[in-house]
This record gives C-alpha cells, structure tokens and sequence, in this order.
C-alpha cells in the first residue's frame, strides 16, 4: 500500500513516480520491515515513526492508534506541523457528530421530553432500569459508564474529573426518550441472537437505512488486537463467534452483539451485528438503527487510553 503509517500518501508524491523514494507502507507490513532494514542500513537508525507502528503493530497511526498525536510526532516539523497536530489533539477530544441516515444532524424533538415530564421516577427507573438521583434525575450505564438522565433541565450527564458535566450527545438521548417513549412493560431477554434480516421491519433497512457498520469493517477488519482492545474498555462480553466478538450494553435491556471477521486472499473483511430477540418489544427500525449508530461511532471514537472517569458530585 503506497500511504506510510504516518499518514503521508506517496501514491500523489512525484518522488514515487520518478522512483526515488518508495513507499514505507502500513506499520504491519512487509514493505514497512524492508524500510526499516533499508533505513537501519542507510541512515544508521529507522524514522522513530515507522519504528513505533511496526513495533506496536498499528497500520495507521492517525486512524488506528490511540495514542496519537505521540510525542514521535512531537519531535520536530516533520511529517506534521505543530498546528496540525494541536488540531488533531484537540478535535479528537470531541464526540463524533450525530447524524441521520439522511446526514442531517440528529436532534431531540422537545416532545420526547415532555413525554416522561408526568412519568413516576420509581416508574422509568424500573424500564431502563436505573436509580433515583434527587427528584427529577435517575443515573444509568451505557457502556458500563454511569449517566444521569435529569428531566427538569432536560440533558444528560457525564461523569468529568470527579464531577457531573453536561452531556452534549444528542444519540444517546434520543435513544434514551426513545426506549422510555415505547416501552410500556419490561420484556425478559430472550438470549436468541438475530440478525437484521430476523427483525419484522427488516425491509427498512436498506438503501440509506443500510446498517452503518462499514466504518467498523474500515478501522478493524486488519486489527484484531485493537478491536478487542476497544471491546473491553467499553465492557463487552466476548463470545465464541467470528473471528472476534463482543456484546455490548448501549442502554441496559438492549444488548448489541459485534461480529468481526478478519479479511484473507479469499474474503475481504466483514463486520455484522446482531440483536437480542426482544429488541423489537423496545424500540422501532428508525430507533435499531440509531443503536446501531451510536454504538459504531462510540467503537470508533472511544480510546482504551483515557479511561472513564469515576466518583462525581453534581
């Protein structure tokens, strides 16, 4: 592949065409361990870049690593200027955006809320489930972390630097009011997984209402290591399926399974999800996909090197 592991695209560079410089290829690459020989050889030392990658098994250190920016990059102007990289640090602090299959931005429409305004707290603790926080509030887990769900101002908490701060995910809280608008009575798990094409409205999920699981395929389906890396930082539960798997807990009653199969000469990479049997009790095809949407970019942007922040006061 002619783009290096440190994000330079040699397939546009002139010096690749007249060839008088090669590629470096993809950190786990062949081409990449016959650079770093080269380098060795010519130079007396490897670009500490390229060295990294290979040795920490990253493709990719804009799209796969979670440590970058690293200080590699840090070192001096090149392949990066120090404005680029304080772009990249400070925007991948930041949620993915929310948006529709339609690529408009998701929104909660204040019905949503209004809705649970005349609920018993007790009432909407035993749906989701979750606890009582003061009069209006009630805390739950999505991805094992702890979320506060307060109706009078109508937002979602996080837990930051040992204290509650707003919560700007509009997915997670359309999802949210979604469940609670539909659900009426609690329906047990019935622990049979199905796919899409299980589900009654299975026909609303095509065209732009395919899926959203191309970008897991994109990101994972050469990193085995790092999707399982993700998987358990977020508190998946492995199962004995595909190459690799995990289910994962989005909201508490709907459990999300991710199925990654590796690509070889033969088959390219894939990535499936499947969903408890009771999923369609709660939530409808529109509210399916938003799951499946919020749990894709949340795999895609979480980094095992932050970790969640624990114990907090409002």
């Amino acid at each position: 592949m002619p783009t290096g592991a440190c994000g330079i695209a040699c397939d546009v560079c002139k010096l690749k065409l007249v060839m008088i410089c090669s590629s470096c290829g993809p950190g786990k690459s062949q081409v990449a361990k016959a650079k770093l020989a080269a380098q060795k050889r010519l130079l007396g030392a490897p670009c500490p870049i390229l060295a990294c990658a290979a040795l920490r098994q990253v493709d990719y250190c804009l799209r796969d690593c979670d440590l970058f920016p690293c200080e590699n990059f840090g070192q001096g102007p090149y392949p990066f200027s120090q404005s680029f990289l304080d772009m990249q640090q400070r925007r991948r602090q930041q949620r993915p955006p929310a948006v529709s299959p339609y690529h408009s931005f998701i929104q909660t429409p204040e019905p949503y809320w209004e809705a649970i305004q005349t609920c018993e707290l007790q009432d909407l603790c035993r749906l989701l489930p979750g606890r009582p926080y003061g009069a209006d509030g009630l805390i739950f887990t999505s991805f094992q972390e702890e979320v506060l769900l307060e109706r009078r101002q109508r937002a979602l908490w996080r837990r930051h630097q040992g204290r509650w701060e707003r919560s700007d995910e509009p997915q997670l809280e359309l999802l949210t009011l979604l469940f609670l608008a539909k659900t009426r009575q609690v329906t047990p798990l019935r622990h049979q997984l199905i796919s899409v094409a299980d589900l009654k409205e299975a026909q609303y999920f095509k065209g732009p209402h395919r899926l959203p699981v191309d970008t897991l395929t994109e990101r994972f389906g050469q990193d085995l290591p790092g999707f399982r890396r993700v998987a358990r930082f977020l508190g998946g539960t492995p199962l004995e399926m595909a190459d690799a798997a995990y289910t994962f807990l989005p909201l508490p009653r709907l459990p999300v399974s991710v199925l990654l199969w590796l690509g070889d000469d033969e088959f390219p990479p894939q990535c499936t999800v499947l969903f408890d049997r009771s999923i369609e009790a709660y939530l409808s095809a529109s509210g399916i996909w938003l799951l499946v949407n919020f749990v894709t970019s949340t795999l895609l942007w979480c980094a095992p090197s932050q970790g969640f922040d624990q114990g907090a006061d409002l």
